[in-house]
Protein backbone atom coordinates (compact mmCIF):
# COMPACT_ATOMS: atom_id res chain seq x y z
CA UNK A 1 0.00 0.00 0.00
CA UNK A 2 1.12 3.57 -0.91
CA UNK A 3 1.97 6.52 1.24
CA UNK A 4 0.53 9.72 0.06
CA UNK A 5 2.85 12.46 0.01
CA UNK A 6 0.18 15.09 0.72
CA UNK A 7 1.19 18.17 -0.31
CA UNK A 8 -1.54 20.15 0.27
CA UNK A 9 -1.14 19.38 4.09
CA UNK A 10 2.54 19.70 4.84
CA UNK A 11 2.30 23.12 3.00
CA UNK A 12 -0.71 24.58 5.63
CA UNK A 13 1.75 22.47 8.54
CA UNK A 14 4.66 25.44 6.69
CA UNK A 15 2.23 28.42 6.69
CA UNK A 16 1.29 27.98 10.05
CA UNK A 17 5.05 28.11 10.95
CA UNK A 18 5.63 31.13 9.00
CA UNK A 19 2.65 33.09 10.07
CA UNK A 20 4.03 32.21 13.60
CA UNK A 21 7.16 33.59 13.09
CA UNK A 22 5.56 36.57 11.52
CA UNK A 23 3.79 36.76 14.65
CA UNK A 24 6.60 37.40 16.47
CA UNK A 25 8.45 39.77 14.35
CA UNK A 26 5.50 41.94 14.75
CA UNK A 27 5.48 41.78 18.96
CA UNK A 28 9.19 42.72 18.77
CA UNK A 29 8.17 45.52 16.57
CA UNK A 30 10.02 44.21 13.20
CA UNK A 31 9.38 44.77 9.40
CA UNK A 32 6.59 42.42 8.36
CA UNK A 33 7.51 40.63 4.88
CA UNK A 34 6.47 42.08 2.13
CA UNK A 35 6.32 40.40 -1.25
CA UNK A 36 5.04 41.74 -5.09
CA UNK A 37 3.82 39.66 -7.81
CA UNK A 38 3.97 41.22 -11.42
CA UNK A 39 1.44 40.07 -13.93
CA UNK A 40 1.61 40.90 -17.27
CA UNK A 41 -1.85 40.42 -19.44
CA UNK A 42 -4.43 37.74 -18.49
CA UNK A 43 -3.35 34.30 -18.81
CA UNK A 44 -5.80 31.89 -17.23
CA UNK A 45 -3.40 29.84 -14.97
CA UNK A 46 -1.25 33.15 -14.37
CA UNK A 47 -4.25 34.55 -13.11
CA UNK A 48 -4.99 32.00 -10.63
CA UNK A 49 -1.30 31.37 -9.40
CA UNK A 50 -1.22 34.84 -8.57
CA UNK A 51 -4.44 34.87 -7.25
CA UNK A 52 -3.31 32.00 -4.70
CA UNK A 53 0.06 33.66 -4.22
CA UNK A 54 -1.72 37.26 -2.39
CA UNK A 55 -4.31 34.87 -0.81
CA UNK A 56 -0.92 32.80 0.67
CA UNK A 57 0.72 35.93 1.78
CA UNK A 58 -2.51 37.14 4.10
CA UNK A 59 -3.00 33.61 5.29
CA UNK A 60 0.99 33.98 6.88
CA UNK A 61 0.06 37.78 8.01
CA UNK A 62 2.63 39.28 5.18
CA UNK A 63 2.17 42.16 3.15
CA UNK A 64 1.38 41.58 -0.76
CA UNK A 65 0.89 44.11 -4.10
CA UNK A 66 0.12 42.92 -6.76
CA UNK A 67 1.55 44.98 -10.00
CA UNK A 68 -0.81 44.14 -13.17
CA UNK A 69 0.54 45.37 -16.93
CA UNK A 70 -1.41 44.65 -20.27
CA UNK A 71 0.55 42.15 -22.59
CA UNK A 72 1.22 45.03 -24.82
CA UNK A 73 3.31 46.46 -22.58
CA UNK A 74 6.76 47.64 -23.79
CA UNK A 75 9.28 45.44 -22.39
CA UNK A 76 11.83 48.98 -20.88
CA UNK A 77 8.47 49.71 -19.10
CA UNK A 78 8.52 46.53 -17.59
CA UNK A 79 12.30 46.57 -16.77
CA UNK A 80 11.65 50.24 -15.08
CA UNK A 81 9.08 48.31 -12.63
CA UNK A 82 12.04 46.03 -11.94
CA UNK A 83 14.19 48.68 -10.94
CA UNK A 84 12.05 50.67 -8.73
CA UNK A 85 11.48 47.57 -6.78
CA UNK A 86 14.70 46.61 -6.53
CA UNK A 87 15.70 50.13 -4.74
CA UNK A 88 12.54 50.16 -2.81
CA UNK A 89 13.83 49.15 0.51
CA UNK A 90 9.96 48.10 1.80
CA UNK A 91 10.02 45.56 -0.71
CA UNK A 92 11.53 42.38 0.58
CA UNK A 93 10.75 40.23 -2.72
CA UNK A 94 9.32 40.12 -5.96
CA UNK A 95 8.35 38.15 -8.44
CA UNK A 96 7.61 38.56 -12.08
CA UNK A 97 4.77 35.99 -13.26
CA UNK A 98 5.81 33.54 -16.16
CA UNK A 99 5.62 32.83 -19.00
CA UNK A 100 5.50 36.58 -20.70
CA UNK A 101 4.49 37.93 -24.11
CA UNK A 102 7.05 36.69 -26.89
CA UNK A 103 8.06 40.11 -27.20
CA UNK A 104 9.58 39.78 -23.92
CA UNK A 105 12.66 38.40 -23.25
CA UNK A 106 12.55 36.43 -20.13
CA UNK A 107 15.77 35.78 -19.35
CA UNK A 108 16.14 39.63 -19.82
CA UNK A 109 13.89 40.39 -17.11
CA UNK A 110 14.77 37.58 -14.41
CA UNK A 111 18.36 38.60 -14.76
CA UNK A 112 17.32 42.34 -13.96
CA UNK A 113 15.77 41.61 -10.87
CA UNK A 114 17.81 42.53 -7.53
CA UNK A 115 18.98 38.61 -6.74
CA UNK A 116 18.36 39.77 -2.94
CA UNK A 117 15.22 40.05 -3.37
CA UNK A 118 14.76 36.65 -6.09
CA UNK A 119 11.57 35.23 -4.42
CA UNK A 120 11.35 32.41 -7.26
CA UNK A 121 14.84 31.59 -6.76
CA UNK A 122 15.06 32.21 -10.94
CA UNK A 123 18.44 34.32 -10.91
CA UNK A 124 21.25 33.60 -12.25
CA UNK A 125 23.53 34.13 -9.20
CA UNK A 126 21.04 32.29 -7.18
CA UNK A 127 21.54 29.42 -9.24
CA UNK A 128 25.08 29.31 -9.15
CA UNK A 129 25.06 29.62 -5.64
CA UNK A 130 22.73 26.29 -5.59
CA UNK A 131 25.17 24.75 -7.67
CA UNK A 132 28.14 25.10 -5.78
CA UNK A 133 25.92 24.35 -2.23
CA UNK A 134 26.11 28.22 -0.96
CA UNK A 135 23.12 29.74 0.82
CA UNK A 136 20.81 31.31 -1.39
CA UNK A 137 17.03 31.61 -2.58
CA UNK A 138 16.33 28.07 -4.35
CA UNK A 139 13.88 27.83 -7.31
CA UNK A 140 10.95 27.59 -5.96
CA UNK A 141 9.20 24.12 -6.83
CA UNK A 142 12.47 22.46 -6.40
CA UNK A 143 12.84 23.95 -2.93
CA UNK A 144 9.38 22.65 -2.32
CA UNK A 145 9.93 19.05 -3.55
CA UNK A 146 12.73 18.69 -1.29
CA UNK A 147 10.84 19.99 1.58
CA UNK A 148 8.29 16.97 0.98
CA UNK A 149 11.07 14.19 0.93
CA UNK A 150 12.43 15.43 4.27
CA UNK A 151 8.89 15.88 6.02
CA UNK A 152 7.96 12.78 4.68
CA UNK A 153 11.65 10.98 5.69
CA UNK A 154 12.13 9.22 2.64
CA UNK A 155 15.30 8.01 2.37
CA UNK A 156 17.79 9.79 -0.62
CA UNK A 157 21.24 8.23 0.40
CA UNK A 158 22.87 5.87 -2.33
CA UNK A 159 19.08 5.87 -4.30
CA UNK A 160 18.74 5.94 -7.54
CA UNK A 161 16.90 8.91 -8.96
CA UNK A 162 15.33 9.57 -12.35
CA UNK A 163 14.75 13.39 -13.04
CA UNK A 164 12.65 13.15 -16.10
CA UNK A 165 13.02 17.20 -17.73
CA UNK A 166 15.56 19.05 -17.95
CA UNK A 167 14.00 22.64 -17.61
CA UNK A 168 16.19 25.49 -15.86
CA UNK A 169 12.81 25.90 -13.49
CA UNK A 170 12.43 22.56 -12.08
CA UNK A 171 14.00 19.48 -14.17
CA UNK A 172 17.97 20.86 -13.68
CA UNK A 173 17.92 22.29 -10.28
CA UNK A 174 16.07 19.48 -8.37
CA UNK A 175 18.70 17.14 -10.02
CA UNK A 176 21.74 19.47 -8.46
CA UNK A 177 20.30 19.25 -5.06
CA UNK A 178 19.00 15.71 -4.96
CA UNK A 179 22.68 15.02 -5.55
CA UNK A 180 24.52 17.21 -3.23
CA UNK A 181 25.67 15.79 0.09
CA UNK A 182 22.78 15.55 2.97
CA UNK A 183 21.23 13.90 -0.33
CA UNK A 184 23.44 12.02 -1.74
CA UNK A 185 21.46 10.45 -4.25
CA UNK A 186 23.00 8.95 -8.01
CA UNK A 187 20.59 11.46 -10.24
CA UNK A 188 20.49 10.71 -13.98
CA UNK A 189 18.24 13.45 -16.14
CA UNK A 190 16.15 12.23 -18.92
CA UNK A 191 14.67 13.98 -21.57
CA UNK A 192 13.22 13.88 -25.81
CA UNK A 193 16.78 12.77 -27.23
CA UNK A 194 17.39 10.13 -24.31
CA UNK A 195 17.96 7.07 -25.63
CA UNK A 196 15.94 3.57 -23.85
CA UNK A 197 14.14 5.72 -21.61
CA UNK A 198 11.72 3.59 -20.81
CA UNK A 199 14.43 1.17 -19.56
CA UNK A 200 16.20 3.98 -17.53
CA UNK A 201 13.16 4.71 -15.40
CA UNK A 202 11.96 1.43 -15.07
CA UNK A 203 15.49 1.21 -12.75
CA UNK A 204 14.76 4.26 -10.49
CA UNK A 205 14.05 3.97 -6.89
CA UNK A 206 12.93 7.63 -6.93
CA UNK A 207 11.20 9.52 -10.13
CA UNK A 208 11.11 13.05 -10.42
CA UNK A 209 8.29 13.70 -13.57
CA UNK A 210 8.26 17.38 -14.89
CA UNK A 211 7.85 17.28 -18.61
CA UNK A 212 4.43 18.62 -18.97
CA UNK A 213 2.97 15.49 -20.56
CA UNK A 214 -0.11 13.85 -19.05
CA UNK A 215 -0.01 10.24 -18.13
CA UNK A 216 3.39 10.21 -20.12
CA UNK A 217 4.62 7.66 -17.04
CA UNK A 218 2.60 4.45 -16.74
CA UNK A 219 2.48 1.25 -14.92
CA UNK A 220 4.90 -0.69 -16.29
CA UNK A 221 7.84 1.85 -16.34
CA UNK A 222 7.52 1.90 -12.51
CA UNK A 223 9.01 -0.96 -10.21
CA UNK A 224 7.70 -1.85 -7.25
CA UNK A 225 8.73 0.33 -4.37
CA UNK A 226 9.30 3.70 -6.29
CA UNK A 227 9.09 6.76 -4.71
CA UNK A 228 7.22 8.54 -7.68
CA UNK A 229 7.04 12.47 -7.32
CA UNK A 230 4.99 14.37 -10.20
CA UNK A 231 5.33 17.80 -11.01
CA UNK A 232 2.89 18.07 -14.06
CA UNK A 233 0.79 20.47 -13.74
CA UNK A 234 -1.03 20.64 -17.57
CA UNK A 235 -4.97 22.04 -17.88
CA UNK A 236 -6.68 19.76 -20.02
CA UNK A 237 -10.80 19.97 -21.06
CA UNK A 238 -12.97 18.46 -18.75
CA UNK A 239 -16.87 17.83 -18.97
CA UNK A 240 -17.22 17.16 -15.39
CA UNK A 241 -15.48 20.26 -13.36
CA UNK A 242 -17.39 23.55 -13.50
CA UNK A 243 -14.55 25.45 -14.75
CA UNK A 244 -14.47 23.30 -18.55
CA UNK A 245 -10.97 21.95 -17.63
CA UNK A 246 -8.62 20.01 -14.89
CA UNK A 247 -5.08 19.34 -14.10
CA UNK A 248 -3.30 16.62 -15.31
CA UNK A 249 0.17 15.37 -14.24
CA UNK A 250 2.22 13.58 -15.85
CA UNK A 251 2.24 10.31 -13.92
CA UNK A 252 -1.53 7.83 -14.74
CA UNK A 253 -1.88 7.64 -11.32
CA UNK A 254 -4.25 5.15 -11.30
CA UNK A 255 -2.17 2.81 -12.75
CA UNK A 256 0.92 3.66 -11.41
CA UNK A 257 0.02 4.46 -7.71
CA UNK A 258 -0.38 0.92 -6.38
CA UNK A 259 3.25 -0.40 -7.83
CA UNK A 260 4.61 2.69 -5.35
CA UNK A 261 5.76 3.45 -1.43
CA UNK A 262 4.87 6.98 -2.01
CA UNK A 263 3.68 9.30 -4.77
CA UNK A 264 2.49 12.72 -5.23
CA UNK A 265 -1.25 13.46 -6.15
CA UNK A 266 -2.62 16.19 -9.09
CA UNK A 267 -3.46 18.47 -7.67
CA UNK A 268 -2.74 18.42 -4.25
CA UNK A 269 0.73 17.18 -4.58
CA UNK A 270 4.22 19.37 -5.33
CA UNK A 271 1.74 22.71 -6.84
CA UNK A 272 1.02 24.11 -2.99
CA UNK A 273 4.81 23.39 -1.82
CA UNK A 274 5.72 25.80 -4.75
CA UNK A 275 3.38 28.44 -3.49
CA UNK A 276 4.96 27.84 0.08
CA UNK A 277 8.35 28.14 -0.65
CA UNK A 278 7.52 31.58 -2.38
CA UNK A 279 6.83 32.71 1.12
CA UNK A 280 10.07 31.01 2.80
CA UNK A 281 12.00 32.57 0.22
CA UNK A 282 10.38 36.05 0.97
CA UNK A 283 10.42 35.14 4.79
CA UNK A 284 14.78 34.33 4.50
CA UNK A 285 14.93 37.95 2.42
CA UNK A 286 12.72 39.98 5.53
CA UNK A 287 15.22 38.60 8.13
CA UNK A 288 18.30 39.76 5.92
CA UNK A 289 19.87 36.34 5.75
CA UNK A 290 20.43 33.28 3.50
CA UNK A 291 19.87 30.22 4.81
CA UNK A 292 18.11 27.14 3.29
Amino acid sequence: MYTLIDGKKTASEIRLEIAEEVKQLAKAGKKIPHLVAILVGNDGSSETYVAYKVKDCGEVGFRSTLVRFPDSIDERVLLEKISELNNDDDVDGFIVQLPLPAHISENRIIEAIDPEKDADGFHPVNLGKMVIGIPGFLPATPFGIIELIKRYVIETAGKNCVVIGRSNIVGRPVSILLSQKGMDATVTVVHSKTKNIEEIIKNADIIIAAIGSPGFIKADMVKVGAVVIDVGTTRIKSSVTRSGYRLAGDVDFEGVAPKCSYITPVPGGVGPMTRVSLLRNTLIAARGKKKK
